[in-house]
C-alpha cells in the first residue's frame, strides 16, 4: 500500500454529515450493482489463464476467490419467518429475475441466501424494497443487500411447522460426534467422517463471501474499487463450521497505481493526503470503516477498533450470519500463508483429513482455545502437521523451499522484504508416492511429537527438517515467510508438557484399538467408543491417567513397543 491515501469525511459530525455519508454508501452500492465486478476480475487476472484450472480439476485459490466473489455480488441476504412458504418466497423473488441458487439457515432467526443469475436482478429487487415504516427521526436510511421479508407468511397457519430445510452452520456436539465415529468400521473411515462433518460446506463458504461483499459495499463509499475478501480458515481448506471470519481490505487493485507516467509533457495525479507511515494509513482507514460499520452496518454489533495491535484490526459480530469477524487492511503475509495452506491441502487429501482430526483432538482436550493465551494456536498446530508430513519417508508434501524453486516469474512475491515466492500451478508439483494410511499417519503423528526434542530443536516447514532453536522458548515454530518470527512464542512450558503427554497417551489408545474391534455399533444400542472416538474422550473417561512421571519421559517403553509392533504389522500387510 502506498504511503498516501484519500479519505472523504473522516469525522461524522451532525445530521448533515450523516446524510452525506449515507448517500455516499448508497451511491457506492448502486455503482457496485450496476457494473461488473471489477475487483473480482482484477484478482482473477493476476495469474495466467493456465494457472486458473489445475490438474485433476483442482482450482487455484485465485480462481476460487474470483468465482465466490462474483457469486456474492449477485446475492442478497434476507431475514424471513421460520414458517415462510418456500414456493411463495421463490415465486415472489423470481419476478426480479432468474434465481440461480438459494438456501436457508438459522442464526439469530431464519435467513435465506439468494443468488440471482445476474446483477440486474439484484438492482430490481432493491428498487422495489421499502424503507421500514418507523419514525423517520429514529431510522438510519442505510440501504444494503441485507433485507427483511414481510407479510408472505401471514396466510400460513400459526401452528404450521417450518417446512424450510436449514443448512447447518455449526459442527455437531462432541458427544454426538463420538457416537457417530464409534459406528464406523475403521479408523480411516472415522477420520474421513470427522473431516466431512467438520469442514466448511458449500453454503457456509458462500455465506462468508457474501458477508465480505456486504461489508465491501460500505468500504466502497470511500474506496470505490476496493475488495474485501476472506483469508485464513475461511478459504484455506482447513476451516471448520463455526470458525471466525478473517477479512482483508485490499486496496492494491485500485486503478491508477501502475499508470506509466510520460517522460515529458503534461500529466495528472490525484491529490491525496499523506500520513507519517503505512501503519498510520492503515489505522486511519480502519478507524473510518469501523465507525461506518458500527453506525450503519445492519446486524453488526460489538464493534471494537483494535488499532494499536501488531496488525491493526476492526472486530465485530455479524448477527445475521453468526460470524465473529476481524477486518484488517495490511496483512499481506497472512494472505500468502492462506494460499500456501490451500495449496498443501489440494496436493493430497490426507493433508486436510489429518489436520481436521488433530485440530478436533486438540480442541477436545483444551490444547487449543478460542480465548487468547498460552495455548497452541490452530495455525501452529497445522504447521506441526505439515512438518510431520514432510518428514515421512517418502515425504507426502514438499518443503516450502522446493515449492519456491518450482515458481515461475508470475509467482514472484516479496512482501516487506520477506520472500513469499512459491509455485501456484499444481501441475508443476510431483505427487508423492507415499501410500500410508490415515490410521498409521495419525498414530505416528502422536509418536513423532511425543518424542520430539522441543528443548533443542525448531520446526521449520521451509526446510522440512529440525533446526537448532534460535531463541529460548518452550516451543519454536518458524513463521514460513517472516522467518525471524516464532509463531508459537505465546506457548509456555506447562502447555507444551501437556501437549506431549497427550500425544503419548493418544498414541497408546490408538494402539489398543488394533486389538479391540468395534462392538455394538450394528445394534440400536449406544456404541462403545473405539479408535478415534477414544482419543476425543476425556482421558479419565477413556481409562487413562496422565501421571507426572510419564509426563517427564520422552516416551514410555510401552508406547515404543506398541508402535514398533504396528510398524511390523503394516510392513507385513504391504509385503
Amino acid at each position: 500500500m502506498a504511503s498516501s491515501f484519500a479519505v472523504c469525511g473522516l469525522h461524522l459530525r451532525g445530521r448533515g454529515s450523516l446524510v452525506k455519508c449515507l448517500q455516499k454508501v448508497e451511491t457506492s452500492l448502486h455503482r457496485s450493482i450496476g457494473t461488473n465486478v471489477v475487483a473480482a476480475q482484477t484478482e482473477a487476472t493476476r495469474k495466467d489463464e493456465g494457472d486458473e484450472k489445475e490438474k485433476d480439476g483442482h482450482k487455484s485459490l485465485y480462481a476460487l476467490q474470483a468465482e465466490r466473489q462474483e457469486q456474492a455480488e449477485r446475492s442478497v441476504l434476507i431475514s424471513c419467518h421460520s414458517r415462510t412458504n418456500e414456493k411463495k418466497f421463490l415465486k415472489y423473488l423470481s419476478r426480479h429475475g432468474e434465481i440461480k441458487k438459494h438456501f436457508f439457515y438459522e442464526s439469530y432467526g431464519t435467513y435465506a441466501v439468494v443468488e440471482f443469475a445476474n446483477q440486474e436482478s439484484v438492482a430490481s429487487l432493491l428498487e422495489g424494497a421499502a424503507i421500514p415504516s418507523i419514525s423517520h427521526e429514529c431510522t438510519v436510511p442505510f440501504k444494503s443487500r441485507l433485507l427483511s421479508l414481510s407479510n408472505l407468511g401471514s396466510g400460513d397457519s400459526p401452528n404450521q411447522k417450518s417446512g424450510l430445510q436449514c443448512q447447518p452452520q455449526t459442527t455437531v456436539p462432541i458427544n454426538e460426534l463420538i457416537q457417530r465415529l464409534s459406528r464406523e468400521e475403521s479408523i480411516d473411515q472415522q477420520i474421513t467422517f470427522l473431516t466431512e462433518a467438520y469442514q466448511l460446506t458449500e453454503e457456509n463458504s458462500r455465506l462468508r463471501f457474501l458477508v465480505c461483499s456486504l461489508l465491501k459495499d460500505i468500504a466502497a463509499a470511500y474506496f470505490p474499487e476496493c475488495i474485501i475478501k476472506p483469508f485464513g480458515s475461511s478459504v484455506n481448506g482447513f476451516g471448520k463450521l463455526g470458525c471466525d471470519l478473517d477479512m482483508f481490505l485490499d486496496l492494491d487493485g485500485i486503478s491508477g497505481r501502475n499508470v506509466k507516467m510520460p517522460k515529458s509533457g503534461l500529466s495528472l495525479e490525484y491529490q491525496m493526503k499523506r500520513a507519517n507511515s503505512e501503519r498510520s494509513v492503515t489505522q486511519s482507514i480502519l478507524s473510518v470503516i469501523g465507525e461506518c460499520v458500527d453506525q450503519f452496518g445492519p446486524g453488526c454489533v460489538g464493534v471494537q477498533k483494535i488499532l494499536n495491535a501488531r496488525c491493526p484490526l476492526v472486530r465485530f459480530a455479524h448477527q445475521p450470519s453468526g460470524f465473529q469477524c476481524d477486518l484488517t487492511a495490511n496483512n499481506r503475509v497472512a494472505m500468502k500463508s492462506t494460499e500456501l495452506l490451500y495449496l498443501y491441502g489440494e496436493l493430497d487429501p490426507r493433508v486436510r483429513c489429518l489436520v481436521f482430526t488433530v485440530r478436533c483432538w486438540a480442541r477436545a482436550h483444551g490444547v487449543t482455545s478460542s480465548i487468547p493465551g498460552a495455548w497452541i494456536t490452530n495455525f501452529s498446530l497445522t504447521v506441526m502437521v505439515l512438518f510431520f508430513l514432510q518428514r515421512r519417508s517418502p515425504p507426502i508434501i514438499p518443503t516450502l523451499d522446493q515449492l519456491r524453486d518450482l515458481a515461475g516469474p508470475a509467482d514472484k512475491s516479496v512482501i516487506e522484504g520477506n520472500d513469499c515466492t512459491f509455485v501456484s500451478d499444481l501441475s508443476k508439483i510431483q505427487l508423492s508416492s507415499n501410500t500410508e494410511t490415515l490410521e498409521r499417519l495419525l498414530c505416528e503423528f502422536f509418536e513423532f511429537y511425543a518424542t520430539f526434542t522441543f528443548s533443542r530443536r525448531s520446526i521449520n516447514i521451509r526446510k522440512g527438517k529440525e533446526q537448532n532453536k534460535p531463541e529460548v522458548a518452550p516451543l519454536h515454530i518458524q513463521n514460513p515467510f517472516e522467518t525471524s518470527l516464532n509463531v508459537s512464542k505465546n506457548v509456555n512450558a506447562t502447555q507444551l508438557d501437556r501437549f506431549v503427554a497427550l500425544c503419548q497417551e493418544s498414541a497408546w489408545l490408538l494402539q489398543q484399538s488394533e486389538t479391540n474391534t468395534p462392538k455394538g455399533h450394528r445394534e440400536g444400542n449406544t456404541p462403545t467408543p473405539w479408535g478415534l472416538a477414544t482419543i476425543l474422550l476425556p482421558l479419565h473417561v477413556a481409562g487413562v491417567k496422565i501421571s507426572k512421571k510419564r509426563r517427564r519421559e520422552p516416551a514410555s517403553d510401552r508406547i515404543k513397543g506398541l508402535l514398533e509392533s504396528l510398524k511390523n504389522k503394516n510392513q507385513q500387510k504391504v509385503s
